[in-house]
């Protein structure tokens, strides 16, 4: 079986986040490890090159397959501000409502930014796609 590519690492996520070169995208990133920090109350770490999870979470499939993945996170692609719910994000039409505009992918939340976006609402789901992993 193939090993997954993408591993948490040791290298600093502030500095990931400090190294954003657009200030918007940059300051759109601070916003989400903030709130993000608040819901698994674990310590963000660097998975891969670009992706900032929290918490982890070992999983294992009927096929066999297993690993560790993190609770949530997010990533900065070139497009969007990508915000990953590890349950699947087509499980919380309630949040999705009154989100504001976004794409998805199976657990992939697609921001084009965070204008528009209601916060509170993005907290919410956040935390409850935490839960639902954890029980």
């Amino acid at each position: 079986m193939a090993e997954l590519k993408t591993k948490a690492n040791a290298r600093s996520v502030s500095d990931f986040v400090k190294g954003i070169s657009d200030p918007t995208r940059r300051k759109e990133c601070e916003t989400v490890l903030a709130m993000m920090n608040e819901i698994p109350r674990k310590h963000p770490k660097k998975w891969g090159e670009s992706i900032v999870g929290f918490g982890s979470n070992h999983y294992r499939y009927e096929s066999g397959r297993e690993g560790e993945w993190f609770l949530t996170g997010f990533s900065l692609r070139k497009q969007n501000l990508t915000i990953h719910i590890m349950p699947g994000v087509k499980g919380y039409p309630e949040f999705l409502r009154t989100l504001g505009p976004y794409n998805t992918g199976a657990s992939c939340l697609y921001l084009k930014g965070l204008e528009g976006i209601r916060l509170p609402t993005l907290k919410r789901l956040t935390k409850k796609s935490v839960e639902d992993i954890r029980r």
